[in-house]
């Protein structure tokens, strides 16, 4: 099979959970740090599945590499290769597709419950889980890009996560460790500090319940990743 390719944007924003269970299954991967200058790949045909990770960037923003991670979503769409996005990365693949990124009205900062959205595509994806508490960190959203279906949506940011045939994009974390919940609390603090908004939690709260909410997490990762997998290009 070919490897999967893992666009990391930022240092301490990596496939965490998700490098996990590729590892359990088998699956090759390999890592593009672009954060670190690695050049992106000159097409998404050789690898059996694109996958996006956060970051604290705009996808609105006029840096240098977002073009080119555009065109590869579309490439790897058009060419049925599965594409997966985390936050920043769901925001790629909904420009890419032809949604809009703007301003979400509440920042997400934290442990947050989101809902599953009553349809056929989310019976596919999630089966009967009606509910769970995700990780959150972002101030921008996606508009769904057409014919995507979304599946996951929040008091807070009403697109969680869409699918668009066997691709996944999300805002939400589904990712997380312990040691990146650490990272990002420390790195983030100063952005917490700053943010008023009712959904933004401390790090002391954060952490607080990371004990509780990792494993709960890990389980949802694991029927989304293994679900997104299935459909892979060999």
């Amino acid at each position: 099979m070919k490897p999967i390719a893992i666009f990391r944007h930022f240092a301490v924003e990596g496939p965490g959970y998700l490098a996990t269970l590729l590892d359990r299954h088998g699956l090759p991967w390999v890592l593009v740090a672009v954060d670190a200058g690695d050049p992106l790949p000159a097409t998404a045909h050789d690898f059996s599945g694109l996958i996006f990770m956060g970051g604290p960037m705009s996808v609105n923003d006029d840096l240098p590499w977002i073009e080119h991670a555009l065109n590869l979503i579309r490439e790897a769409v058009a060419a049925d290769i599965p594409v997966m996005g985390h936050c920043l990365g769901g925001q790629l693949m909904a420009k890419a597709l032809g949604g809009v990124v703007s301003r979400n009205p509440i920042k997400e900062i934290g442990w947050g419950q989101v809902d599953a959205v009553n349809t056929p595509v989310t019976s596919d994806w999630m089966g009967h889980l009606p509910s769970f508490i995700a990780f959150h960190w972002h101030g921008e959203t996606f508009s769904l890009p057409p014919n995507a279906t979304c599946i996951l949506t929040n008091a807070h940011c009403t697109h969680q996560a869409f699918v668009f045939g066997p691709h996944l994009g999300m805002q939400c974390h589904i990712e997380m460790t312990d040691t990146m919940i650490e990272d990002w609390c420390e790195v983030g603090a100063e952005e917490i500090s700053a943010s008023n908004s009712p959904a933004v939690q401390t790090p002391d709260e954060i952490r607080a319940h990371k004990a509780a909410m990792l494993p709960q997490l890990h389980t949802v990762a694991d029927a989304l990743y293994t679900r997104w997998i299935s459909r892979l290009k060999s």
